[in-house]
């Protein structure tokens, strides 16, 4: 009997398998970051709607509030220490702090007060001394961010630590300098230097339209240039940032010389509007600066930067020394203590958006 040939049976990889119609997925569930992207975006928008709430706050208070004058003199008042802030915004960015900038200002409003009243008998020409005075200005403001950026990268020494010593330095030089006392600017060229500060253009005033540019010009070098990212690469994280080939070191000491100069903008700004100097300018400075800095969106610890966002916060701390003033149901000497509140509430909401 003929053997029966045998049928194998058909491979597996002929075995067609039914096809399943895809579930929909809700796209929460393909994104499980959704939800935290959304608290990002919320929180960036946190100012914006604080800013609200204090212009609402404001109104039912005082009904003066929003008037132009009033607004003018909010913005105009902000617009100084809103300079420095810029500035801080790019040292927090690559996660570091300086504790130093109002020490520098009370330095440099000292010493170009002091320099400009010496070389007005010899300087028969404003623009000239003036720019004389400018110059000083500036150039103590990058001196004074050198100084503290090389401490901190050839001594590796924390920022915290090198800045609050330096805070001291800055205002005991300044005070030994003056004797104790204060330098004031000849009346002759507080008057010629007056429009600096209140002088206007199409109903803004020169601080603010100094802000205005100055912001413009930091989201540019912020997110345009090497300097932005490279200082953010640092705030995430440094060791990658060095490995990665960022000299760390320099990035480091120019984002502390572009606060020196933010500082010294200021101040230049800052002179006419008092005509003097004394141990107190700038007295608290750094605390709006990175209160501002922080509330605006600037993570404390680095690797993420909002120029914008602190300019909302300075202005949105300044409405709030603002509605002190113009209420008697709180004391305006209770404004620190706000201060203070807000930057704790800040990082705390920080931290429950990234976890």
């Amino acid at each position: 009997m003929a053997d029966t040939e045998k049928i194998p049976p058909p491979p597996e990889a002929t075995i067609a398998a039914p096809k399943v119609a895809e579930a929909t997925v809700p796209s929460a569930e393909i994104s499980p970051g959704r939800g935290r992207q959304i608290g990002g975006f919320l929180l960036r928008l946190g100012p914006v709607w604080a800013l609200v709430a204090l212009a609402i706050l404001g109104t039912v208070l005082n009904e003066d509030f929003l008037s132009p004058a009033n607004v003018s003199n909010v913005l105009t008042r902000s617009a100084i220490v809103g300079l420095v802030a810029i500035g801080a915004t790019f040292v927090l960015s690559a996660g570091m702090i300086d504790l130093s900038v109002g020490s520098l200002a009370a330095l440099i409003a000292g010493a170009m007060i002091l320099s400009m009243n010496e070389f007005s008998s010899s300087i028969s020409s404003f623009p000239l001394l003036l720019t004389v005075g400018v110059a000083i200005a500036l150039g103590l403001g990058a001196l004074g961010g050198a100084l503290n950026g090389l401490i901190i990268t050839r001594g590796k020494v924390d920022s915290f630590i090198v800045t609050l010593g330096t805070m001291g330095i800055f205002r005991s030089v300044i005070t030994y300098v003056q004797d104790g006392g204060a330098a004031t600017l000849k009346s002759g060229l507080r008057e010629q230097m007056r429009p600096l500060y209140y002088g206007s253009f199409l109903g803004i005033s020169a601080p603010v339209w100094t802000l205005i540019v100055l912001t413009l010009v930091a989201i540019v070098v912020m997110h345009k240039t090497r300097l932005g990212r490279y200082a953010l690469a640092i705030g995430s994280n440094r060791e990658v940032a060095r490995y990665s080939g960022i000299k760390t070191d320099r990035v480091s000491l120019l984002v502390f010389i572009l606060q020196g100069l933010c500082v010294g903008l200021a101040t230049i700004i800052y002179v006419p509007r008092l005509g003097a100097a004394s141990i107190t300018t700038g007295a608290g400075w750094e605390l709006e600066a990175i209160t501002a800095v922080v509330v605006g969106g600037t993570a404390l610890r680095g690797g993420h930067a909002c120029v914008s966002g602190t300019v909302a916060g300075i202005v949105m701390l300044s409405l709030v020394g603002n509605i002190l003033n113009l209420t008697s149901n709180l004391s305006n000497l209770l404004n620190g203590a706000i201060q203070g509140a807000i930057i704790i509430a800040a990082v705390l909401l920080q931290r429950r958006t990234r976890t």
